[in-house]
């Protein structure tokens, strides 16, 4: 399968003669669903993939079939990460640097979501300090390991579309606490951080990208529970139907990690920087509905230069650096 890719390709579909042989790739998440995913695939066409997991324990198990199916030079190494503990992402930065080996590409997999009001180790309301912030010093502190035509790819979500960021507020501090509108807000801060990197780093040939990898069932719907799941596809459905459009379908695993593949490796740099992307395209701008109301497309706040501005120096007043 060469292309035009969509909706159902899968990752080997989408790598399908392609050799990253050479290649040295980083996938943060690496020890559950579309991260594994992601990991093999790579790894299986060629590239020394650097697996990055909270627990090491778990990864090492789930990763048996990646490092079984690498070919053609290919490999896997983890390396600890706890995004939700900014002591350990340093502490995993750090220890990236000391090795100095560089990155043809960084995936930015881990997140978790819809969870209950929590706090991450430094304070931070748990899916915008998971999601965004501890993936926004991982990256920075490694910026010096992108190698010219790298490219960073940022999972983010139609989930965006629940919520613009809350630069005011980040931390539900004064505002009451909703698991969605926090999910919206951390997977707005994805595509944002990804719209600034790129701005930054497009002179030394380094691209960023956004991309949503559909509706899977994994570990990440953990906290969904199956009433509001089933509510979710009903009104989905409800929307198909009026618009003469088929039933919702969930990806499989390996059609959920294609969109990050093909953006990170297979797609033209200048067609995916800065953007947000889906079923391995680049989304259009869609602003009105609500999330259940429209199929696709990514809101205009998402891709607003000015607010990624904004969202970079909150970012950094917020975990005490400068990048």
């Amino acid at each position: 399968m060469t292309g035009p890719f969509g909706a159902k390709s899968t990752t080997d579909d989408v790598l399908e003669g392609v050799n990253l042989a050479g290649k040295r790739i980083l996938v943060t998440g690496a020890s559950a669903g579309l991260g594994v995913e992601t990991a093999r695939t790579l790894a299986a066409h060629g590239a020394q993939v650097v697996g990055a997991a909270r627990n090491l324990d778990k990864a090492r198990t789930a990763t048996e079939a990646v490092r079984a199916g690498a070919a053609n030079g290919g490999g896997l190494e983890l390396v600890e990460l706890d995004l939700a503990n900014l002591a350990s992402v340093r502490a995993c930065a750090d220890a990236l640097l000391a090795d100095g080996r560089g990155f043809d590409l960084v995936i930015a997999n881990a997140g978790v979501m819809a969870c209950p009001k929590s706090q991450t180790a430094d304070g931070f309301e748990t899916q915008f300090g998971t999601n965004h912030l501890g993936h926004f010093v991982l990256i920075n502190r490694i910026s010096s390991l992108f190698k010219p035509g790298s490219r960073l790819v940022n999972l983010s979500s139609s989930g965006h579309r629940f919520s613009d960021v809350d630069l005011e507020d980040p931390n539900f501090d004064h505002t009451p606490y909703e698991e969605f509108v926090a999910y919206g807000r951390s997977k707005t801060a994805n595509i944002l951080f990804a719209v600034e990197f790129d701005r930054r780093h497009k002179d030394q040939g380094i691209r960023a990208t956004a991309v949503h990898p559909g509706g899977i069932q994994t570990e990440l719907g953990r906290y969904m529970t199956p009433e509001i799941r089933q509510r979710m596809i009903e009104q989905i459905n409800a929307t198909n139907t009026s618009q003469g459009l088929p039933a919702f379908e969930w990806k499989t695993i390996p059609q959920g990690a294609a969109t990050s593949v093909w953006a990170g490796v297979v797609a033209p740099a200048e067609e995916v920087a800065a953007q947000f992307c889906e079923d391995c395209h680049v989304a259009e701008v869609v602003d009105g509905g609500g999330i259940l109301s429209v199929r696709g497309g990514v809101r205009s706040y998402a891709l607003d230069a000015e607010h990624a501005k904004a969202l970079w120096a909150k970012s950094e007043q917020m975990v005490g650096e400068t990048f």
